[in-house]
């Protein structure tokens, strides 16, 4: 049993005494909820009403009539400021999705790539077919476990209390003297008998998997970067993707098609994945490249990956961790840590002695081997990017399934990494650091990037100082359809705005703003009058203190957006 936290000086009320606990209900239309307080009533409408459109049945059942909105219509490339015309809004079959009678949103959804329910073997159901009943574990099925007193012992000596070894063989030993004057066993005869049923449990159908590279070389006199093997850990992805689909705690909150939401004024509206430019485009290039995928759903794939170091007790170790996520998944629930985010592969990080540092031989292995084993990691992908692949959703119905590549989110050296694009240049586009606005800049894809290559016959230099270009990368997008680096990589608010705008752009420039234009002593004056203010902050609601200023060496994603709310009142 979880400890209970301490609430204040709060007294328990002693016998007799009446504990009123207020009733907060949720005022959206149709929902009602009570809640015992108001921050419950808080997470329950980030979670469930933070997007109007999350209490839509957003399951389409049926496809829409072959005569829907043509793709030459305006909706085959709608852009930013795309309204349409008010001669045309009556001709199309948008659906009232608005839950808010004050504001009457329409949506239009895909006409081709309509996510129709089939059964498991991809043949179409009738409009208005129930699912088929999920099979679930029967409740008394406890294996590797013989009950479920074995299990909840484990899980709680191992993974919630972390008891030791020594202290877990001290209670079965008690657990047993007990047990004998029933003629009965304790769950477990000893610790070494418990960790081997933890080891034999079976954590879901995702198990983790080992690529191992081969040595480069087997000369003696080689580096020794060159003569070593690395290991890439991974789950396959295309189970994790089934498993997140075949999830029924997504229903409700999960977009099936790519739409478009209009509001009376023809003004539209963006809010989740779905509803982007992007999912819509996707549709429409895979509809046009096959049109036997009319009635599928695109299932866009959201990736992140970022190097950390794990200090605390483990020797400094690095790991770097690659993370997949579904884009029919609203924000509220990704922002809300319901399994929605699943980390599937830990990367290699080839190391050698300090001399191979900077040798560039060694800087180019390592960047193709981290695209190479993306390649290799994500290839079980590639198939159901071009041919339907027939998955279970939320709402427990199977559908036709098409795999794509979404945002990819990184900060900045990843990015480079990713995009095999020079130190100090756009990942996006060919405009120097110097001349953000010059006549050369153009968007980069892997199609101009492959013409500029052919214009100059390949020539490393001219593209490395001209285009930003490093010939030396291959990005692993090459291999997959549809698949572009440049159009994937995406900013996010931890490393652009909080890490990037605030800590390490204005908190930065401050500081050293004050040490040009003051003499050292009185800039560090400053900057400790500065911390003394935050310092001094009081305390209240959703404000957090910190004792010792903004002086601590490491600072996490949480410690930023914690001195955001208080640097701008603190440096005025």
């Amino acid at each position: 049993m979880p400890r209970a936290s301490k609430a204040g000086s709060q007294q328990k009320p002693t016998r007799g005494q009446r504990q009123t606990i207020p009733n907060v209900f949720c005022e959206y239309l149709g929902c009602g909820r009570a809640f015992k307080s108001t921050q419950g009533l808080t997470r329950h409408v980030r979670a469930s009403h933070d997007n109007p459109t999350s209490l839509r049945n957003n399951s389409a059942g049926a496809d829409e009539p072959r005569d829907a909105t043509p793709l030459d219509e305006g909706f085959d490339h709608p852009d930013g400021g795309w309204n349409l015309d008010d001669d045309l809004a009556p001709r199309l079959d948008f659906e009232d999705v608005s839950n808010d009678n004050r504001q009457r949103w329409r949506r239009k959804n895909h006409p081709f790539l309509t996510a129709r329910p089939c059964d498991e073997h991809g043949d179409f159901l009738p409009d208005g077919a129930a699912p088929a009943p999920r099979h679930n574990k029967l409740d008394d099925d406890w294996d590797p476990y013989d009950d479920k007193v074995q299990f909840r012992l484990a899980d709680f000596a191992f993974r919630k209390a972390q008891i030791s070894g020594s202290n877990i063989n001290e209670l079965l030993e008690i657990w047993a003297m007990d047990k004998l004057k029933h003629d009965d066993l304790a769950p477990f005869a000893n610790a070494d008998h418990l960790y081997e049923v933890i080891d034999t449990t079976i954590l879901g159908d995702a198990p983790w998997k080992c690529l191992t590279t081969e040595p480069l070389s087997t000369d003696l006199n080689a580096p020794e970067w060159a003569r070593q093997s690395y290991e890439i850990w991974y789950r396959d992805p295309e189970v994790v993707v089934k498993n997140l689909l075949d999830n029924p705690d997504f229903d409700g909150l999960f977009d099936y098609q790519a739409y478009i939401e209009l509001n009376p004024e023809n003004e539209r509206r963006w809010s989740d994945f779905m509803s982007a430019n992007y999912a819509w485009e996707q549709s429409n290039k895979i509809y046009e490249n096959d049109v036997s995928t009319e009635g599928a759903m695109l299932c866009p794939l959201f990736f992140g990956a970022d190097k950390t170091t794990v200090s605390v007790s483990t020797g400094n170790v690095e790991y770097h961790p690659g993370y997949m996520a579904l884009g029919n998944q609203h924000s509220t629930l990704r922002r809300g840590h319901r399994n929605s985010v699943i980390p599937f592969v830990f990367l290699a990080i080839p190391k050698s002695d300090r001399k191979y540092d900077n040798d560039p031989a060694f800087r180019t292995f390592k960047r193709q081997l981290y695209h190479a084993s993306w390649a290799a990691v994500l290839s079980t992908l590639k198939a159901g990017m071009t041919t339907p692949v027939v998955c279970r959703c939320p709402d427990g119905h199977f559908r036709r399934v098409i795999y794509d590549f979404g945002p990819f989110i990184a900060d900045y050296p990843e990015q480079v990494l990713l995009a095999g694009v020079v130190q100090g240049w756009c990942t996006k586009c060919t405009a120097p650091a110097h001349d953000l606005d010059g006549p050369i800049s153009t968007s980069r894809d892997h199609i101009m990037t492959e013409e500029i290559i052919d214009t100059f016959d390949g020539e490393a230099k001219v593209l490395w100082e001209n285009y930003g270009i490093n010939t030396d990368i291959i990005p692993f997008t090459m291999d997959f359809p549809r698949a572009d680096i440049h159009k994937m990589l995406s900013p996010d608010l931890l490393h652009q705005l909080i890490k990037g705008t605030f800590k390490d752009h204005l908190v930065e420039w401050v500081s050293e703003y004050l040490y040009l234009v003051h003499e050292k002593a009185e800039a560090e004056r400053i900057l400790d009058e500065v911390d003394r203010r935050i310092a001094a902050v009081p305390s209240f609601a959703g404000l957090r203190r910190f004792k010792q200023g903004r002086r601590f060496k490491q600072w996490t994603g949480d410690d930023s957006k914690a001195l955001m709310k208080a640097g701008l009142s603190a440096g005025t």
